[in-house]
């Protein structure tokens, strides 16, 4: 049983996977680049390191869990990273989402250093993961994999094995262009209903009853309706997701006229100071057009 455990990024959702394992009686090891956000660990019970490195020198098994790619690389690769330890993890669980091709590239650079690397993305936001609900999406070795059970079942009740490296990242990517799409379609639809002076909070409940049900509805419904975007999961990141979807697409030479779409409200809503919001602030974008053309 691991019961030591690194962490590197204690953002919204590293801090629910922080506080996750801690109530799971797991020791979490952690750095951040916020000191702030580090004294949030030490007050929730696991102790905070001055970077990526003395993390790794303390454990087995380090999680990530950053913003893009790029963070991936140089918590890794960069001067006090994971990589300048003395004695280096044996497996990294990366629940970034990341770009796949630079996912592959860094877990067959780690196999040469003898670190198995498995992305291992979620699908859920920073309350579904404090909560156990959200899901997790595993690419990489499927010892390792196996290897690494007690830890995937501390994060999720529903952990899915995809395949090789990189699979992770690309459902990821594929799961979110439909999440995304969810909730901009129940955002367009709620305006809808107001324009037609409906009660929103009646509505909402018929179209949990209905086949348009999603999910979503769960999780954003009243969210959108009390205009609570305190964030669980921001506007900026699903932006970087649904670029990274749009870039995928036009490799696999496929047209996703409603991403671009997407892409464009998210890109506005940015514009207008909402990157650092709830993703269910894309009604806001929704009212703001409305508004402009009544």
């Amino acid at each position: 049983m691991t019961s030591r455990i690194g962490l590197v990024g204690l953002g919204l959702v590293g801090t629910a996977i922080a506080e996750s394992l801690l109530a799971q009686q797991f020791d979490v090891v952690g750095f951040d680049i916020s000191p702030e956000r580090c004294q949030q660990l030490e007050k929730s019970g696991g102790k905070s390191m001055s970077n990526a490195t003395d993390v790794a020198d303390r454990v087995e098994h380090v999680i990530l869990s950053l913003p893009d790619t790029n963070a991936v690389r140089q918590a890794v690769e960069s001067p006090g990273g994971i990589l300048d330890a003395e004695s280096l993890p044996t497996h990294i669980i990366d629940t970034t989402t990341g770009d796949p091709e630079e996912t592959t590239s860094l877990a067959q650079r780690l196999a040469e250093r003898g670190i198995t690397f498995l992305d291992s993305t979620i699908s859920g936001s920073s309350r579904q993961v404090r909560d156990r609900e959200a899901v997790l999406m595993v690419g990489g070795d499927k010892a390792a994999f196996d290897a690494c059970g007690n830890i995937f079942s501390a994060l999720a009740e529903k952990v899915f094995y995809i395949g090789p490296s990189g699979s992770g990242s690309k459902a990821k990517l594929a799961s979110n262009l439909i999440l995304g799409l969810n909730r901009l379609a129940l955002a367009e639809g709620l305006v809808f209903a107001d324009k037609l002076g409906l009660d929103l909070e009646a509505f909402l409940e018929l179209l949990k009853a209905t086949p348009a049900y999603s999910a979503i509805m769960d999780t954003k419904g009243e969210k959108m309706l009390k205009g609570d975007f305190s964030a669980q999961a921001r506007v900026r990141q699903h932006h970087k997701d649904v670029a990274l979807i749009l870039k995928y697409a036009e490799k696999a030479g496929q047209e996703l006229p409603l991403s671009k779409v997407h892409l464009d409200v998210l890109e506005k809503s940015i514009a207008a100071g909402d990157a650092d919001l709830d993703n269910s602030a894309v009604i806001r974008e929704i009212q703001r057009r409305s508004s402009r053309k009544s």
